[in-house]
This record gives C-alpha cells, sequence and structure tokens, in this order.
C-alpha cells in the first residue's frame, strides 16, 4: 500500500503555507533586532510553549546556547519548561496556567525578551506567561498561527503563521526560529 499521494499532499501543503511566509520577513527582522539589542545590553532570551511548541522553544535555546553554524560565546537563552522538577512543582502547587508565568518571575529581568509559542494563541499558561513578563518589563514576541489569538493583542510583535493546521504552524515556527538563531549567530558574535 503506498502512502505517496497522501505524503505529496502534506508536502504540498506545507510548501503553500511556507510561500506565504515572505510576508513575514519584515516583522522577523524586527524581531532579531529586538533579541540582538535585549542582549547586547546583557539581557536574555525565555521562550516557552506546550507539547509541539515545547519542542521548538527547546531547541530554539538549544541552537543559542550552544551553537549554530559555528564555535562562539553561548547567548543568554532558557526554556521555560525544562525543569521538569520547577514545572512539577509549580503545576502541583498553584496550577498548570501558572507554570510559565511563576518561572518569567524567577527568571526574568527587564530588558529580557519573552518569546512565546502558541500555535493557538490562547494557551491559558502562555497569557499568564506574557502577563508576568509585562510586570518585569520585558518585550514580548510571540509566534502563532492563523489570526494569533488573544496573544496578538498582548505581544509587542506576533508572528502569526498563515495557517490553521498545527503541524504546518509548527513547521514554520522551526524555520523562524533557525533564521532568528542564524541571524542572533552573525549579529552577536
Amino acid at each position: 500500500m503506498s502512502h505517496r499521494l497522501a505524503i505529496e499532499t502534506m508536502w504540498d501543503e506545507h510548501l503553500r503555507v511556507a510561500t506565504t511566509m515572505r510576508a513575514l520577513a519584515p516583522d522577523v527582522d524586527r524581531v532579531v533586532d529586538m533579541i540582538a539589542k535585549a542582549m547586547a545590553a546583557g539581557g536574555g532570551l525565555l521562550v516557552c510553549g506546550n507539547g509541539g511548541s515545547a519542542a521548538d522553544a527547546q531547541h530554539i535555546v538549544a541552537e543559542l546556547t550552544g551553537r549554530f553554524f559555528r564555535d562562539r560565546k553561548p547567548l543568554r537563552a532558557l526554556a521555560l519548561h525544562a525543569n521538569t522538577s520547577s514545572l512539577t512543582a509549580i503545576g502541583n502547587d498553584y496550577g498548570y496556567d501558572k507554570v510559565f508565568a511563576r518561572e518569567v518571575g524567577a527568571h526574568g529581568r527587564e530588558g529580557d525578551v519573552l518569546m512565546a509559542l502558541s500555535t493557538s494563541g490562547n494557551s491559558e499558561n502562555v497569557l499568564q506567561a506574557i502577563d508576568a513578563a509585562r510586570d518585569k518589563g520585558m518585550t514580548v514576541i510571540g509566534l502563532t498561527g492563523a489570526d494569533g489569538g488573544k496573544m496578538r493583542a498582548l505581544c509587542d510583535l506576533c508572528l502569526c503563521v498563515p495557517s490553521r493546521s498545527t503541524p504546518r504552524i509548527q513547521e514554520c515556527h522551526i524555520l523562524i526560529g533557525h533564521t532568528i538563531c542564524e541571524l542572533l549567530e552573525q549579529i552577536l558574535c
């Protein structure tokens, strides 16, 4: 049994969404400048998301704290879900909606940047992280899909992938993440 038609259909959908991403290039450029300025001034990047978005958040952080293309100094970045003891303690004691907000409260500083990933733009724990970042005087960048959900109005800049398909949105989020990492490496190192 061949799955070739299904494979080609998925890939065609990916290519269609990826092609529309060119419209986001000016905003991605602004995001790179925002993060670069924050890092040049001693700030860092905190990143959060759930499920596949958590994996993307951790992937982006790994590229910045390790290396992307070349050996260089590590850049200050933290995936807020990566400490499972903190995540589960906060979830148990305060509720899952607070897991990222408490981490922002602990690690965020004025001048830092929060990058919040949510394909719907409506994840309550991500929305609360944005509120906590605002309270700290942080810049907030959102990566969402379609219309950006509730996040769109709460972010300094929200990159909305023009799709309602979670897999296609996440594929484009990692493309955006890689683009940001590559440019930050060129600018800061």
